[in-house]
């Protein structure tokens, strides 16, 4: 039951006393559909709607400044030790940080004013980006200081995406939820993309400090328009909330008691942890794909994925009207699943890379569709915990896709492995959406 569906007076989109505005919201059913190509066109109506599109429009910005510090940090830990191991293992040294308050994150969500969590936590991320620029700039070469730094970040990142997420079932009606995620999908996926090249481009030009300083600055865009935003309390104020231990398992008792959402997780962990094989794309370059030359290669291979994330949000007024959400799902993991086998299977680079961006235009449907039924399908009260799991599981997958698909790769050689996962994940997902039907009959 969507928790908009409200009689206490409030707007249901953000929680405030009603009160007439100048900008009036679209109706929720939206315009007609539109003709001609444009109905292929990334669907562009959540736009419309002033609050949403200030909070969008952040995410452009910080979509590439964030990107810069993710090259920066590794790029200055591997100049200080000359250790790829160092390099990973500061990675996983965010990652607990990040587990660990997206989980508390998405409880604190539930009980306070969503926009004041969203203040404090991306102006703390800014104060961390400041701190990584003064370390780099005075020439401390710390390893431990590095590692704090990315902790501090990683915490409050997990503190913010919860709030950040659950926000937008609030700003805008459920018939546009697939639409407002396929937006701000493609934001993400476009700043993974240019924010590394754009990193490789500025380093040799300003140097590594800058890298943090131009990111510290684009998160001064994002705390503007955050501020700019609608109150976003609790619906039911007379409720009082903690946001603890107890609160944290309340939340995935919600889950474990509604299969939709439970199995839209599992849907995620499926196609990530049988799916992903990034880890064995150095491995893939330097052999099976090394005629082509060993660096082309691997830059392909990495950058396939986004890049097919990235036209399929061009182009998602194809699939963001669909209305059962749970199909789409479906479709999308056993897309994902079987465009990976093709991949593994490829012995051309090229071919190897449009079956990646096909992978990369099925996880961009699943990103939306999913996100969706997180929204819609969760009362308000609890957005924010869904959404607090959901940062873990996709934090999560694809780092223990790592540790699977290198093992495997290992025993079975990386074509095998990769075409091993893509199979696994088709038969699973089939197998799970015929034994549970909740997920195929669920529409918005």
């Amino acid at each position: 039951m969507d928790s908009s569906d409200n009689t206490t007076g409030t707007d249901p989109r953000t929680g405030a006393a009603a009160e007439p505005e100048p900008e009036a919201e679209p109706d929720p059913g939206g315009p007609p559909p539109r003709g001609g190509w444009r109905r292929f066109a990334m669907d562009t109506r959540p736009l419309r709607i002033p609050a949403y599109r200030r909070l969008w429009s952040s995410t452009i910005v910080t979509a590439v400044g964030s990107q810069l510090t993710a090259v920066a940090v590794p790029k200055q830990i591997f100049d200080i030790t000359g250790s790829s191991a160092w390099v990973g293992a500061a990675g996983m040294a965010g990652l607990l940080p990040l587990i660990v308050f997206a989980l508390w994150g998405g409880a604190v969500a539930d009980t306070m004013d969503r926009r004041t969590l969203l203040l404090i936590t991306n102006c703390g991320i800014a104060v961390t980006s400041v701190l990584f620029w003064i370390q780099a700039a005075a020439g401390f070469d710390s390893v431990a200081v590095l590692m704090v730094l990315l902790a501090v970040q990683q915490a409050f990142w997990g503190l913010n995406a919860p709030a950040r997420n659950a926000s937008i079932a609030r700003l805008v009606p459920a018939g546009e939820l697939a639409a407002a995620n396929a937006l701000g999908s493609t934001v993400m996926q476009t700043g993974q993309v240019v924010g590394p090249l754009l990193a490789g481009v500025l380093i040799p030009v300003i140097g590594l400090p800058e890298l943090y300083l131009i990111d510290a600055l684009a998160l001064c865009v994002t705390v503007w328009a955050v501020y700019r935003l609608p109150a976003l309390p609790p619906l039911d104020l007379a409720v009082k909330r903690r946001a603890g231990v107890r609160e944290i398992a309340a939340g995935f008792r919600y889950i474990s008691l509604h299969k939709v959402l439970l199995l839209s997780f599992l849907a995620d962990i499926i196609a990530m942890v049988f799916g992903m094989p990034r880890a064995l794309f150095p491995q893939l370059a330097a052999e099976t794909y090394a005629p082509y030359g060993e660096g082309l290669a691997l830059g392909l291979l990495f950058a396939a994925i986004p890049i097919g994330a990235v036209v399929g949000g061009l182009f998602s007024g194809t699939f963001s009207r669909a209305r059962r959400h749970g199909w789409m799902v479906i479709g999308a993991v056993v897309a994902w699943g079987a465009a990976i086998a093709g991949f593994g299977l490829s012995g051309s680079l090229w071919l190897a890379v449009v079956f990646l961006a096909v992978a990369g235009i099925a996880d961009m449907v699943s990103m939306v569709f999913r996100g969706a039924i997180l929204l819609s399908a969760a009362t308000d009260e609890m957005r924010g915990r869904m959404q607090g799991v959901f940062t873990v599981v996709v934090a999560g997958g694809p780092r223990l896709a790592d540790v699977l698909h290198g093992a495997a790769g290992s025993a079975f050689g990386p074509r095998a492995a990769v075409v091993g996962g893509g199979l696994l994940v088709v038969v699973t997902m089939l197998g799970l959406a015929c034994a549970v039907p909740a997920l195929r009959r669920y529409r918005v």
